[in-house]
Parts: structure tokens; C-alpha cells; sequence
């Protein structure tokens, strides 16, 4: 894998993830104002969580048409001005994080109770290939190992932004989902607080020592294991959440996707894309899902949380979505219509292409 950096016309960055040496990158011609992000991060006084406000990101691009789409390279619209590319990451020109976000009054209303802080972390579009008819599951296992590459080197690099505390590599696809971008592509997320899935994994981990090392051995015994290599294994959870809902794991206890090795990259890239490629094949069309890589936080608990993937999808049925009911949307108190067990088998069955 050969990184090559490059700056767009308003500041932001672009690198490139490219197989093959020699790359020399265009000049962005489009003379882009300077990128004036506002991101600002409230914490709910009542559950603790963190809400990013910001108001710019609603005016970000939506289901553009092809000729208009900014990730195809070289285009008049387009975020990558060469011409072709193996895998591209830039910076987000609608971030919902930002360190150039300027500073902000520490409290909303001048009520203590009510906290403030700058949403100073970074967002970044990956882009898995300059094809934009394509998808991950079409893709050769050499171009599915440089995304992982690029993910690895993107998590190294933003885990030392001082504000960042958390890293979160994900792609969302299918208009099911919310997708405002057809070509393929996935983003990373680098928060300046830790989430609070994470925060609640975190809690469960200091009460449990290894408990991910005990949770795979369960799954590994178990009858919902969908696929099983030397260095990970993909499993539907006992308690999915999900009607489809698997979730990817390595074997050894590492914190990220820097922390991995050849051999387990090497396999990864093998075993993801045959997941995805059984997920488009329950249904026989493309599934609509969110494919989020949980990391560790890049501080405190750090060797509390291991690296693992969670694929969810929406869909029940070929021709059914699951809409979050109003337990589920309300009070975060899940109903799975469909058996873990049986998920699992369906998704051994499947041939996966």
C-alpha cells in the first residue's frame, strides 16, 4: 500500500491508498472557500449522552445524479481531482466533527446544568474504489485488504489528534439506511468524547475481566458461528438486536484496526467480504445495512474493549423493514422478531457468490 497526500482547493485533506507506486496528484481546480465548520458538542444533563449540533451539515449533498457525484475521480463536482484511484480518504466538507470548529460558550442558556464544548474531533469519507457502480462485495480481496490498510493508517493517525478520545471506522449503504451517496464508500468518525455504546461496553468490561475473550468462546461453541478462521470469527449474538445482525471478531485481544498483524488483515479481508456477499444473498438484492468497527477509546480503558465489527440491517423480510417501534425508539428496549439461531443458520446456508 503507497500514501500519497494531497490538499483540496478550501484546505482539507485528501490521501491517497493506491496499490502501485508513483502517484503525482492533480491540483483541485474548483478555487473552494476556506472550510468554516461549526460543530458544537451539548451533553443531555438526564442520560449523559453527547448531541452534536450542526446546522451546516444540512445543506450537504444528497443523491446527486452520476454525472454529478463528488466521489467519482476527476469530475466537476468531484472531491478527487485525478483521474482514477485504488482507495481515496478525505475530509469531510460537511463534518459533523471539526478542529478547526471555533470555540464556544461553556454552557448553554449560562445553566450549568446544561454543558457545552467544541466539537473539535475529525470526519473522513473512504472511498473503496473509483468505480461507482461497483460495491465492497464486487471488489478483489487485494482491494478489500487496502481499505483495511487505509483504515488502520487513518485510526493511527487520528487517534493523535490531543482532542480525539475515540475512533470509529463505518459504512452505511442502501437508500433503506440513509444513504446520500450511491458510490461506494464508507466514513470515519473521530469523536472528542466517547460514545455512549462504548461508554456502556466499557462499564460491562471493568465489572467482567475478559469478557470478550469469554464471549467468543460462548459464541464459538454455540450454534450461530456464520463463518470461522484461524485469526477471527463472525457470529449473530445471542442477544442480537437486529433481524439481521452479525458480528465479525478477532481472536486475539487487540484494540484497533492499527493493532492487527499481516496474517489477521490477510484473513479479514477474505472472511469480510464473504460476509457481506452471504448478507446481499439472504434476500437474493443488495442488503441495506450499517457496517460500524468498534475501536477502543484511544485513552482511558483502552485495553478494556477489543476491535469488532457489528453488521445490522433493517430488513425483516425480502419485501419487509423493521421500523424502530416506540419501545425500541424511546426507551432503547429492543424486540427481535427473528430468532438469533435462526438468522445464523440462514446465513450458513446461503451460497455466498
Amino acid at each position: 500500500m503507497h500514501r500519497t497526500r494531497a490538499r483540496l482547493s478550501d484546505g482539507r485533506e485528501l490521501v491517497y491508498y493506491d496499490e502501485s507506486p508513483g502517484r503525482v496528484p492533480v491540483p483541485d481546480p474548483r478555487g473552494l472557500p476556506p472550510v468554516e465548520p461549526v460543530c458544537e458538542v451539548r451533553r443531555d444533563p438526564l442520560t449523559g449522552d453527547h448531541v452534536t449540533v450542526t446546522a451546516h451539515r444540512n445543506t450537504r449533498t444528497f443523491l446527486p445524479p452520476p454525472d454529478q457525484c463528488p466521489l467519482c475521480p476527476g469530475g466537476p463536482a468531484s472531491e478527487i481531482p485525478d483521474d482514477s484511484y485504488d482507495v481515496a480518504v478525505f475530509e469531510n466538507r460537511f463534518p459533523s466533527f471539526d478542529a478547526r470548529t471555533p470555540a464556544v460558550p461553556p454552557t448553554v442558556d449560562g445553566a450549568e446544568v446544561f454543558e457545552r464544548f467544541p466539537g473539535a474531533g475529525r470526519c473522513e469519507v473512504v472511498c473503496f474504489t473509483d468505480d461507482h457502480t461497483a460495491a465492497m462485495t464486487q471488489l478483489p480481496v487485494s482491494r478489500v485488504r487496502t481499505v483495511i490498510d487505509a483504515w488502520a493508517d487513518r485510526t493511527a493517525e487520528l487517534s493523535e489528534i490531543p482532542t480525539v478520545r475515540q475512533v470509529f471506522a463505518f459504512e452505511n449503504r442502501g437508500v433503506e439506511i440513509g444513504v446520500t451517496l450511491h458510490h461506494p464508500h464508507g466514513q470515519i468518525y473521530a469523536y472528542p468524547f466517547i460514545t455512549p455504546r462504548t461508554e456502556r461496553v466499557l462499564a460491562q468490561a471493568s465489572r467482567h475481566p475478559g469478557l470478550f475473550d469469554d464471549v467468543l468462546k460462548a459464541e464459538r461453541a454455540g450454534t450461530r458461528v456464520v463463518l470461522a478462521g484461524e485469526h477471527w470469527t463472525a457470529y449473530v449474538p445471542a442477544a442480537a438486536r437486529w433481524p439481521v445482525e452479525v458480528h465479525l471478531m478477532p481472536h486475539r485481544h487487540v484494540p484497533d484496526f492499527a493493532a492487527l498483524d499481516t496474517a489477521e488483515r490477510e484473513e479479514l479481508a477474505v472472511l469480510y467480504r464473504d460476509l457481506l456477499r452471504r448478507c446481499d444473498a439472504l434476500y437474493d438484492t443488495p442488503l441495506p445495512y450499517v457496517a460500524g468497527w468498534h475501536q477502543a477509546p484511544t485513552g482511558e480503558g483502552r485495553d478494556l474493549v477489543r476491535l469488532h465489527l457489528e453488521l445490522f440491517s433493517i430488513r425483516r423480510a425480502p419485501d419487509k423493514i423493521k421500523y424502530l417501534a416506540g419501545s425500541e425508539s424511546g426507551m432503547a428496549a429492543w424486540i427481535n422478531d427473528v430468532p438469533p439461531e435462526t438468522a445464523a443458520a440462514r446465513l450458513r446456508e446461503v451460497t455466498a457468490g
